[in-house]
């Protein structure tokens, strides 16, 4: 599979105690981009080819619990220290000593958290949609929004196998469903991120009879496909491990993040809509002193490496370019 001049190569290494299948491209510095839920190395298709033909050696894993790489069967194997030590161990097995790491969605406090604990490996960070966050005085689950009729889409993935039976009742349906609901095509949503107590986290999506641009038929067989294989277990363990992330983060309580950084984000995120954000970006630079940059992107919305992968490509290359 190539993507202007650089072939994208498959391979698995060993990390951390599982396999991880990599899809790479290019050589050069090393840039490591950790995907988010529910998604693929395939999500970063469009930055492996540009990256390799600015001169980088681009890595894109399956995460743990994804794609063809190992999905440990114990909830607890999906934390952020877990995640992280797969980065790490990922760059070692890769032969290099330093790297720097991106990541999108979920891929983001994994990046983030990367640079945070490993700044000796991650000479810098590149993340989109989610930005730094820090530890809350209280157990994150304890503040997630709940009323008599809805909850925290969170809340609603933390039982094992209720979020599990839904996603994957009609898999290629779903995917379609994330893709639109997620983007900055989709109407405006209310109460984003709440899930009904009587329904499911699909219940406000829709089918698009129409993709939006930026994504094919094409991709989205190729998701379904990925999950249709693997089920959604292993991303939705990520979500069951927040309160336990909070827990083996607390020595980490008030650090920054001390490495150069550009921070990604569409203005029809959800998560840029999500409470408190308002604040937090803009406020950015006191938790991260070296960032570089905050690009938000008008009119895109979570997708966002694959909604504007032009954009996104530019911003990557530029900062990568001046560190």
């Amino acid at each position: 599979m190539t993507s202007g001049t650089a072939p994208i190569t498959h391979r698995t290494v060993e990390t951390n105690g599982i396999r991880m299948h990599v899809a790479e491209a290019g050589s050069g510095p090393l840039v490591v981009m950790c995907h988010g839920f529910p998604e693929s190395w395939y999500s970063w298709r469009h930055q492996l080819a540009a990256l390799a033909e600015a001169g980088y050696h681009a890595v894109a894993p399956d995460m743990r619990g994804y794609g063809q790489t190992d999905a440990p069967a114990e909830i607890e194997a999906y934390t952020l220290m877990h995640l992280v030590g797969d980065i790490v161990g990922l760059v070692d097995a890769l032969g290099e000593k330093t790297a720097v790491v991106a990541g999108h969605d979920w891929g983001a406090p994994v990046a983030w958290h990367s640079a945070l604990l490993r700044p000796d490996v991650f000479r810098a960070v590149i993340a989109l949609s989610v930005p730094f966050r820090p530890r809350t005085p209280v157990r994150p689950s304890t503040v997630m929004p709940q009323t008599d009729d809805a909850i925290f889409y969170q809340l609603y993935f933390q039982t094992p196998g209720v979020a599990e039976a839904e996603l994957q009742r009609n898999v290629r349906s779903t995917m379609r469903r994330m893709a639109y609901f997620g983007s900055g095509d989709a109407p405006t949503r209310e109460n984003i991120g709440m899930v009904p107590r009587t329904g499911g986290f699909l219940d406000h999506t829709i089918d698009p009879e129409k993709l939006p641009a930026w994504i094919t038929d094409a991709d989205i067989d190729f998701y379904a496909g990925e999950f249709s294989r693997t089920g959604f277990r292993g991303g939705l363990n990520w979500y069951r491990n927040i309160d336990r992330n909070w827990e083996l983060l607390a020595p980490y309580a008030g650090a920054q993040v001390s490495v150069p950084a550009l921070y990604v984000v569409g203005d029809r995120d959800l998560v840029y809509k999500f409470r408190g954000m308002d604040q937090l970006i803009p406020n950015l630079k006191k938790l991260v002193p070296e960032l570089r940059r905050t690009l938000v992107l008008p009119g895109c919305g979570h997708w966002t490496q694959q909604e504007r992968a032009a954009e996104v490509n530019a911003a990557m290359v530029e900062f990568l370019k001046a560190l």
